[in-house]
């Protein structure tokens, strides 16, 4: 009697969602949260160029009306948009397009947890690039006891799924 080989395991890869994936008006909660630091805080400042002393210098930053450092905004905007990433657009993105509107209405201080969700706002196929649409979001963001802290609608043009 003849052994029969094994088959091969099936794999699954992880991806971000192809265009047609993507459902308007559904909530995407992306997990897990950051916790930001001031190693982090200090570490995009300094590589952004961006000597702000209300991110840099916490005797200083004392005595402003939050009382401590703010984390840097524009570190809580790539925060927010990546942690996005691995659920929405991982390997399923040909480019970002842009920001039509951003907002902190609340601040982030070292220690705080940023969490973040996504809506598809709207989505619609390239008039240029065959294969390829367009696809609005809005990402929102909220600390650890819920507040919110972030807003971004972007527009980003992903892949149709692949033909087989």
């Amino acid at each position: 009697m003849s052994e029969q080989p094994e088959p091969a395991p099936r794999e699954i890869r992880q991806r971000g969602l192809y265009y047609e994936e993507l459902e308007l008006d559904v909530i995407y909660r992306h997990a897990p949260g950051r916790t930001l630091t001031e190693s982090d805080n200090v570490l995009f400042s300094t590589l952004s160029m961006n000597p702000q002393a209300l991110h840099l210098d916490a005797a200083w930053s004392a005595g402003q009306p939050f009382g401590k450092p703010l984390m840097n905004s524009l570190f809580t905007l790539a925060t927010l948009v990546g942690l996005s990433v691995g659920h929405l657009t991982q390997g399923t993105t040909v480019a970002n397009l842009g920001f039509e509107t951003v907002t902190f209405p609340a601040p982030l201080f070292h220690g705080d947890t940023l969490y973040a969700s996504t809506v598809v706002q709207a989505k619609r196929p390239s008039n240029r690039r065959p294969g390829q649409g367009v696809v609005t979001f809005e990402h929102t963001g909220h600390n650890q006891h819920g507040e919110l802290v972030a807003t971004a609608v972007r527009s980003a043009l992903l892949w149709f799924a692949p033909t087989e």
